[in-house]
């Protein structure tokens, strides 16, 4: 469906492509993808409950771990159920124009959300090692709740911008989107008007945004490593370093396949294809296992949390 424009005719809907390789089997690929999104959604959904119930998950570190899985959940719902609509039935890569601009304003704001929220990780691991007596006075929960909403109002503000940008453009064909949702560069390559300007936006934008929270993350840790080389004993190093393997892992997990991919604007659905799933799919399914499996506080909270439903109280005996 079409809608009149002085001199064109703009789109009205986008047909999302989908993923490359997958028509010959859709059904293998439709479980398979079921399969991830059921584990993520019940992974980052056991660890946010854990975090929220369990009282000796009460620092900073828990506080900013629980938003980390919230939004791991979320981002994989914007994605994955469009594309398991898109292998059932031909009607499910089908799009709105509307819709697809909320694709991609919540996945950008989620994914810059998630962004800044590793920065502010990074900054509280810091301050734990390397100043363990000022940490509870500067990292209160006043400040927590603060870096947290700063974090989401900035992934907020960033996604607008990107969003406005784009869909700013008149599109009036091909409606054929060469990827597995909404993003900013296939959508782009359908615009009827030069691009150039939102390109170099959205490298500069993202490549700013990107870079500098790396920065942050990379000398925040140089700091962290320098303040654990210097305690004497080896499992007090031993103890500093593992607090940080797990956030480490998964900001390289995070930040290099958007790295392949913004960086090449014109590059087809194919080439990013592989990166984008990555990050957009496995990733928020990794991430409950990684801290979960490195983190001995979190394992002993997760088993209580699965044991508290099969314990009973003993059965009191009513008086004679």
């Amino acid at each position: 469906m079409e809608t009149e424009w002085p001199n064109q005719t703009l789109v009205t809907y986008f047909i999302l492509e989908g993923l490359a390789n997958t028509s010959e089997h859709p059904i293998f690929f439709f479980f398979l993808f079921f399969l991830i999104y059921t584990i993520t959604v019940m992974g980052n959904f056991f660890v946010l409950l854990t975090v929220a119930l369990d009282p000796h998950l009460r620092s900073p570190m828990y506080h900013f771990l629980g938003h980390l899985s919230f939004l791991d959940a979320c981002l994989s719902t914007v994605t994955v159920p469009k594309v398991l609509a898109g292998l059932l039935i031909p009607e499910g890569k089908v799009i709105s124009f509307g819709g697809c601009a909320i694709q991609l304003y919540l996945f950008h704001f989620l994914a810059s959300t998630e962004c800044f929220l590793y920065t502010v990780m990074a900054y509280d691991r810091y301050l734990a090692i390397s100043q363990p007596l000022r940490y509870p006075v500067v990292m209160s929960q006043k400040m927590c709740a603060g870096l947290a909403g700063a974090t989401w109002a900035t992934g907020a503000i960033h996604s607008t911008i990107h969003t406005s940008l784009t869909f700013h453009l008149p599109y009036c064909g091909p409606s054929h989107i060469a990827y597995f949702f909404c993003d900013i560069p296939p959508v782009l390559k359908l615009a009827c008007t030069e691009t150039a300007l939102n390109e170099f936006v959205m490298l500069a934008n993202i490549g700013i945004v990107t870079a500098g929270c790396l920065l942050l993350i990379i000398i925040s840790y140089v700091f962290i490593v320098a303040s654990a080389l210097q305690i004497h004993t080896a499992d007090g190093r031993r103890r500093a370093f593992s607090t940080c393997t797990a956030h480490l892992t998964v900001v390289f997990l995070y930040y290099m396949p958007p790295i392949c991919i913004y960086i090449q604007p014109h590059s087809s659905g194919t080439e990013i294809g592989a990166p984008a799933v990555f990050y957009t799919i496995v990733t928020p399914m990794l991430n409950p296992f990684i801290y979960t499996l490195r983190n001995k506080e979190v394992k002993r909270a997760l088993r209580r949390l699965l044991c508290h439903g099969h314990r009973k109280s003993p059965a009191v005996s009513p008086p004679p």
